[in-house]
């Protein structure tokens, strides 16, 4: 499988963390900048990679990202 472009990748985010409110993302967005990004919000990124990615990640995982990017290298 080949990875995804960065802004597929952030349309994956948006939908598996699932926001109440609309949010800009961007590569460099910082996580802990997100208004929802909580425990719920990271299971949600975790389902995302074993899922769309086929990639098993733990919250370690998350714990070492800052950005978004980090999360999308996460995949390479």
């Amino acid at each position: 499988m080949t990875t995804p472009s960065i802004d597929q990748f952030i349309d994956n985010f948006l939908t598996a963390v699932d926001f109440q409110e609309v949010v800009e993302v961007t590569p460099e967005t910082k996580l802990q900048s997100l208004p929802e990004w909580d425990s719920l919000a990271a299971l949600g990124v975790i389902v995302m990679f074993d899922v769309e990615f086929g990639k098993a990640i733990t919250g370690d995982d998350l714990k070492t990202c800052t950005t978004v990017a980090d999360l999308h290298k996460l995949l390479g």
